[in-house]
């Protein structure tokens, strides 16, 4: 996660910004004849808006990871499943009245919008080769519990999502994800004290 000097991410949902941009671009294609010149000019604008999300993506992402590789001698990261996150919730069907019931659906089709926009994977990848080159450490973790463990005295908090603020009560209170944060330093450098290897091309 990329911080700011309040310790909150920084913003760089560039298809959220331009989600307006490119569907009034696909409703024109949309529109037209096929076979058309119009329509072969509505294709070209809808591919250069994707092409503009992508390199401010791709700008976003290097710059990103330039200045952590450059910043942090170990780097440590959730070895996250993006696929596994962005799967569909299952249907919830009432067994009396056979009604479908709300699974969340919705919520998690804009999580998924988010994961994607965000490009996860291809940041941590990124980060790997460019530490590697670099002779730093790079260390990925099993993401279970980090954001519920306390990074003050190892109690379980279960937070629900919407939870935003970690509150034990050894006296510990900090944003969620600056507490998650902690936690995955911590079993990064546990990892390496044990001699785990950290990535297969981490110098």
């Amino acid at each position: 996660m990329i911080l700011n000097k309040d310790n909150r991410s920084l913003p760089y949902r560039y298809f959220r910004k331009a989600e307006k941009k490119l569907a009034k671009a696909q409703q024109a294609l949309a529109r037209n004849k096929r076979g058309s010149h119009r329509r072969a000019k509505a294709v070209k604008k809808v591919a250069q808006v994707h092409r503009k999300i992508r390199n401010q993506r791709q700008d976003f992402l290097h710059k990103a990871s330039r200045k952590l590789v450059n910043r942090y001698q170990v780097i440590a990261f959730e070895d996250l499943q993006t696929t596994n996150l962005m799967k569909h919730p299952k249907p919830k069907q009432d067994q009396e009245t056979g009604q479908y019931l709300p699974n969340g659906a919705a919520a998690k089709a804009g999580l998924n919008k988010s994961i994607h926009d965000a490009g996860w994977s291809h940041f941590v990848q990124l980060c790997t080769y460019k530490a590697a080159w670099a002779g730093r450490t790079l260390v990925q973790v099993n993401p279970r519990y980090t954001s519920q463990i306390c990074s003050g005295c190892g109690a379980v908090v279960k937070k629900d999502l919407s939870e935003r603020w970690h509150s034990c009560t050894c006296g510990c209170e900090l944003d969620r994800d600056t507490n998650a944060a902690i936690n995955i330093l911590k079993l990064a450098y546990h990892l390496l004290s044990v001699g785990t290897r950290p990535t297969s091309v981490t110098a």
